[in-house]
């Protein structure tokens, strides 16, 4: 069983790489500031993604990874591929809307499209940055015992999973308040353009680690 104050620092260490700026926290600050309904929607598709990564780490995929460095390379190339994509429709998205702004916080709402799109989004993001792995496989790893027992392993996916679910909810709940959102309605287009523009730099250097490594 893992010690309690290994799990205290897993737990602490996984509060601050979900609290550093990157895709995850971009694109839940920027659909907060337009519907609550399609942030918690992108949280949950994050969270997904998040249970994934932080399973497939615990249960041995870093060593995969390790083992055979090319299938990293290709995840990086993909998914780097995948944020340029989103990154470039953000841009022009929040073009588009300096020329057409939403009329009130219903028309901004309505522009994200349905929940279930937020939370593909939300999947698709967390899932096109397989570093990942590689960060919680070093976070992890000192702090595991040897062979850990299956309730072992559970319990650090679950405390890896918990912790960001409970980051994330307080960001949401907070940044979508209906004051937030007005206040930032006239500064969506640029939102937009600059998470976008965020995420296509992200893209690239994932490309260039995945295609130079």
């Amino acid at each position: 069983m893992i010690a309690p104050g290994d799990l205290a620092v897993i737990l602490g260490l996984n509060l601050l790489g979900a609290a550093a700026p990157g895709p995850d926290m971009v694109l839940i600050t920027r659909t907060a500031v337009r519907s609550r309904r399609h942030a918690w929607a992108t949280m949950l598709g994050i969270q997904t993604g998040v249970l994934m990564w932080c399973a497939l780490t615990v249960f041995g995929a870093a060593a995969l990874l390790n083992a055979v460095p090319q299938a990293l390379t290709y995840i990086q190339i993909g998914g780097g591929a995948v944020l340029i994509y989103m990154g470039v429709g953000n841009v022009r998205s929040g073009i588009q809307e300096r020329y057409n702004p939403p009329l009130d916080l219903a028309d901004a709402e309505r522009r994200l499209g349905t929940p279930r799109a937020s939370f593909t989004r939300g999947l698709a993001t967390n899932l096109a940055n397989p570093k990942i792995v590689v960060a919680l496989s070093s976070m992890i790893a000192p702090l595991l015992p040897p062979n850990p027992s299956f309730a072992t392993a559970l319990l650090v996916v679950f405390t890896l999973w918990i912790s960001s679910f409970l980051l994330f909810s307080v960001i949401v709940h907070f940044v979508s308040t209906e004051r937030v959102r007005r206040k930032f309605l006239r500064a969506g287009p640029y939102i937009d353009i600059g998470a976008g523009l965020f995420f296509v730099s992200v893209g690239v250097a994932l490309m260039i680690r995945g295609a130079f490594a």
